[in-house]
């Protein structure tokens, strides 16, 4: 078993490893996977030393919670951190009547939005139910966007629904589970950096997932969020660090830049990242896995996986010995912004 470097997950006092597992591919995202794989891979990501496990009730409508509960009831709780996720509650649906997703061959729920009081307490017990732990580490709250809701009108009948007054919201269940020691930290996991940045002004957060957002091929949150998060101490642990695949593949034809076909000058751009790597040596994808570590207020990064053998080539591209100058070169180039921290 691997020993992997640790680092503290802002206001919670938590150790996380540099890098933690993500499990929406555990979900069936995508595609679906079979228990022993998913079991396998888990396997994997735990003999490599990943002991920062981040989940959702939303992945695979339960199925994900309750693949990482059956593996982690065999290991020793104090051995890892547990994040999962409020804000949707999984709801029975006849599966006779197909529900239109990303997960496929999912369990037979439909999520729903709700970040009520009483909707955050329900999720929170629903997941130690399907996982089959006694205690979850951090509560995040997820996908308060318009990206993920659909319009500005339900996201921000949601954000009122989150902030209700008089002990009514989900930010108040929140802060009870975590005075009354059932949580550590209390966070949430975002697409959108900005939201995140929003939401510091409104509550007493921890920590937060982002999707992206800090990469090669971006740094604007230097601008104002990061330095925000050094302020108030809060964590940061950053899922899609290969922009969505871009940063792993490569400028090949059909390469996905956050979720979409890479843009010609996307192409170009990572074309010449690609280019001052080779240079030095370093994989492209090991430079996207090291840079955002540079960074304090990034705890961890979380790439998923969804084989045994992913999660290997995982660890082997981050364990890539990367030399100094490679950052000091891209920013030479114009590729990294001058402010950006570079890995040690």
């Amino acid at each position: 078993m691997k020993d992997m470097a640790q680092r503290r997950l802002g206001k919670t006092g938590l150790q996380v490893t540099e890098i933690g597992f993500g499990t929406a591919p555990l979900g069936n995202l995508y595609e679906k996977i079979d228990d022993k794989v998913a079991m396998q891979t888990l396997e994997a990501a735990w003999d490599g030393g990943l002991r920062f496990i981040d989940t959702a009730p939303f992945y695979g409508y339960g199925l994900a919670e309750q693949r990482v509960g059956e593996f982690l009831r065999n290991q020793p709780r104090d051995a890892f951190v547990l994040s999962t996720k409020i804000g949707r509650l999984i709801k029975p649906h006849d599966p006779a009547q197909e529900w239109p997703g990303v997960f496929r061959r999912a369990l037979p729920f439909k999520p729903v939005f709700d970040y009520s009081y009483d909707g955050v307490m329900r999720s929170f017990e629903d997941s130690l139910q399907r996982m089959g732990l006694h205690r979850i580490d951090v509560l995040l709250v997820h996908d308060l966007d318009i990206d993920s809701i659909g319009s500005e009108e339900e996201t921000e009948a949601h954000r009122r629904q989150l902030f209700a007054g008089a002990g009514g919201g989900g930010y108040a269940a929140l802060d009870e589970l975590r005075r009354n020691g059932d949580i550590s930290g209390i966070g949430a996991g975002l697409n959108l950096w900005e939201v995140a940045e929003s939401l510091i002004h409104e509550g007493d957060f921890d920590c937060f997932l982002i999707a992206g957002r800090y990469t090669l091929l971006e740094q604007e949150v230097l601008t104002s969020f990061l330095p925000l998060c050094a302020e108030k101490d809060i964590g940061i642990f950053l899922g899609g660090p290969y922009n969505s695949g871009i940063l792993a593949s490569g400028p090949v034809p059909g390469a996905m830049y956050n979720y979409e076909p890479a843009s010609s000058e996307i192409l170009e751009r990572v074309g010449r990242i690609e280019a001052v790597c080779r240079a030095h040596g370093v994989p492209l994808a090991s430079a996207a896995l090291r840079f955002p570590l540079g960074h304090p207020c990034i705890a961890a990064i979380i790439p998923g996986a969804r084989t045994a053998d992913e999660v290997s080539r995982n660890l082997a591209t981050f364990d890539h010995p990367i030399p100094a100058a490679l950052w000091s070169d891209l920013k030479g180039e114009g590729l990294l912004r001058q402010e950006a921290p570079a890995p040690v």
